[in-house]
């Protein structure tokens, strides 16, 4: 089997989700982001390019910073197709902020990372993602 290399030619799209997707999102704030004119995950990273950006969207949607930043980091995590709304809160959770960080991050630490946020939150190992799939979010980041 040959192993993806990234370069010019294997370059991924970003993805774009319905804001909707993005993981621990109330409706109430999504109804307040819709208000805003963000629908997407594409249209939030837009409207919080700078932390005066995200200070101002804070303020409008009446809600911490926190969480804006926390919703831009999982809408950026998202864009890579392999991570998405499915993996980019456990990407979060275990401590990669953007895809630059995890574009720069040794795929074997990560795993571990991640295996002991499973151990530790959930008492589980069965599911944790295989080294094979952070290898592909990591390959992917890189593209981006």
């Amino acid at each position: 089997m040959a192993s993806f290399q990234p370069n010019a030619h294997h370059c991924i799209q970003a993805v774009d989700w319905p804001i909707s997707q993005l993981p621990g999102l109330s409706l109430d704030n999504q109804s307040r982001l819709n208000n805003y004119g963000i629908k997407t995950t594409r249209q939030l990273l837009k409207k919080g390019k700078t932390q005066a950006d995200k200070l101002l969207l804070a303020n409008f949607l009446q809600i911490n910073i926190r969480d804006v930043n926390k919703w831009m980091a999982m809408a950026d995590l998202a864009r890579i197709p392999s991570v998405g709304c499915e993996y980019c809160g456990l990407l979060l959770h275990s401590g990669v902020s953007s895809v630059s960080h995890l574009a720069q991050l040794p795929v074997h630490r990560l795993h571990q990372q991640i295996l002991r946020f499973y151990v530790v939150n959930l008492q589980r190992r069965d599911l944790c993602p295989s080294v094979n799939v952070v290898k592909q979010w990591v390959q992917q980041a890189k593209c981006l």
